[in-house]
């Protein structure tokens, strides 16, 4: 068979979900031309791939969309505080339909190698098609939860029932009635144990590193309050895009020992009584993150509030985390509750670690053989840089960004790297912490101004038009990275994929900004549309 020829694109994304499907939507209107390409059927990224039992966002639904688009916001339809998976996936399908997007759109496309052409510029791009690219710009958007996080337990390949990571869930497992092992308690494990626990023979909970999870207090919302969001959408999004972490809410500036403990505690009280993970540690308090007493008080408040509802002291203290309330906050509907439930029981893997998968389940240390028919393993993923350095990425002088990251990886910004001119990562490795959509729409605009500034460069002196980020920027954003998270807790907690420790062998370092979205927002845009700082010369 005859090789297919290159084909010429001005732009090459990589990945349909929110980030791929928010940068051409920048890009649409400046004249490129544009390709995306994903190895999935369709568009939705993670939330096309997730369908476990459960699956949502625990981002309230007024701002878990794109902010571009004001008619959208005031028309599209959500009816409960929280987007589920269906609704999700419905969402950017519409998106794209709106805008016209799906014309750039190619499925079942997998990205198989990315290498610069020094003496050209451009980006030869192979794919799993067959097909290759030669592209202007490559731009990675495949997202920090799409390569799965898979545990290495002896005899795994034994199992004669069914094993599923929840990001792989099949559409034909059906979990009624069945005995059920679920491996890890963050939130896919917190949300599939809470939904499937009415249905099943049997649930057992493998848990290693107990976390707070704090009640989401999901409901329908009142046309009222559809009616407040449409009429403030404007002053939401422009405080959201100047906040710390971008929920949609007034972050406080009360420090947590400014007011008396009976005050404290009441706060606390409303915060649980109002649900959602963020809510309750930025909400009322600003110093939750970042006071060690502060931090320990809300600790002894979650952990009384769990010993509370877990009627068996055993199961609760299973449940119990040693560490303190710095992990991306998890929120829940009744998972607690569940251990109530006579069929649900958990183990302690600390205590009585798993010494093998058999044929029929799992062995632990104490010579327990759990008899199960199906294991889930809500393992996570190997988080922010996983799927960059899976695919073979040649910058200058062919070094690979896998090699290039062997210590840990790095960015300007979040979205450029030196050495891999013209390769933009939409929400990439050192990108800001908070709300993702946010996230990723503040790394879209920094990329776009670049394109922009680089056609406008290419037009008037008949130039290639490069973006490369100077080692030396990348170097001092690394640092600003570094020392936003030692004024932060986040920093302390081991075993987090914030700082890679959920994966074996993998750098453990930090992986995101912790300055605030609005500190980044107005860093980046300077960069990238005032100053032009921070880039080799065009």
């Amino acid at each position: 068979m005859a090789p297919k020829p290159v084909q010429h694109i001005d732009v090459l994304i990589v990945g349909t979900g929110f980030g791929g499907i928010g940068q051409a939507y920048s890009l649409r209107d400046l004249g490129l031309s544009i390709k995306l390409i994903d190895s999935l059927p369709g568009v939705g990224g993670t939330w096309l791939t997730n369908i476990y039992p459960g699956a949502l966002s625990d981002t309230e639904s007024f701002v878990y969309r794109f902010s571009w688009d004001a008619e959208d916001l005031q028309n599209y339809p959500w009816s409960r505080r929280y987007l589920r998976q269906p609704e999700i996936l419905a969402y950017l399908k519409h998106f794209v339909e709106k805008h016209d997007l799906w014309k750039y759109m190619q499925f079942n496309t997998e990205l198989l190698s990315a290498q610069l052409v020094e003496e050209t510029g451009v980006w030869e791009v192979k794919v799993s098609t067959g097909e290759i690219y030669w592209a202007r710009y490559f731009i990675p958007a495949m997202g920090f939860f799409s390569r799965a996080n898979f545990p290495d337990i002896p005899g795994i390949d034994s199992f004669e029932g069914r094993i599923t990571h929840t990001s792989h869930w099949p559409a034909d497992l059906d979990v009624t009635n069945k005995r059920i092992g679920v491996l890890g308690c963050g939130a896919s494990g917190v949300q599939v144990i809470t939904n499937i626990a009415p249905h099943v023979s049997s649930l057992t909970a493998f848990i290693r590193h107990p976390q707070y999870t704090l009640p989401s207090n999901d409901r329908p919302i009142t046309p009222a309050y559809r009616t407040w969001a449409n009429e403030h959408y404007d002053q939401i999004w422009a405080h959201l895009k100047t906040s710390f972490a971008g929920f949609g809410y007034v972050e406080s500036n009360r420090p947590f020992f400014s007011v008396d403990p009976g005050r404290r505690e009441q706060l606390l009280e409303d915060l649980w009584s109002n649900g959602n993970g963020m809510r309750f540690m930025l909400e009322h308090f600003c110093d939750i993150t970042t006071n060690e007493d502060a931090n320990d008080a809300v600790c002894d408040f979650i952990r009384r509030k769990v010993y509370q509802i877990v009627k068996d002291p055993e199961k609760a203290h299973r449940l119990i985390p040693n560490e303190r309330f710095a992990r991306r906050p998890i929120s829940n509907d009744g998972y607690y509750e569940t251990f109530n439930r006579e069929n649900v029981s958990n183990v302690y893997l600390k205590e009585t670690p798993i010494k093998e998968i058999t044929p029929d389940g799992i062995r632990t240390a104490d010579g327990t053989c759990h008899v199960l028919d199906v294991i889930i393993l809500a393992t996570g993923f190997d988080a922010v840089e996983g799927n960059l350095i899976r695919a073979n990425i040649v910058g200058r002088n062919g070094r690979s960004l896998k090699d290039t990251w062997a210590k840990g990886p790095r960015s300007y910004l979040g979205s450029f790297a030196a050495g891999f001119p013209n390769m933009f990562m939409v929400n990439g490795p050192k990108g800001v912490f908070g709300n993702v959509i946010p996230a990723i729409e503040a790394s879209v605009e920094l990329i776009t101004n670049a394109i922009q500034r680089a056609e406008c460069f290419r037009r008037e002196y008949c130039a290639r038009g490069i973006v490369e980020a100077t080692f030396e920027a990348e170097s001092e954003w690394g640092e600003r990275c570094e020392q936003a998270a030692k004024g932060s807790l986040f920093s302390e907690v081991k075993g987090s994929w914030l700082s890679g420790g959920n994966v074996p062998g993998k750098p453990v370092g930090v992986r995101t900004y912790l300055g605030g979205l609005g500190d980044y927002r107005a860093m980046g845009m300077g960069a990238t549309r005032d100053e032009w700082k921070g880039f080799e010369p065009f």
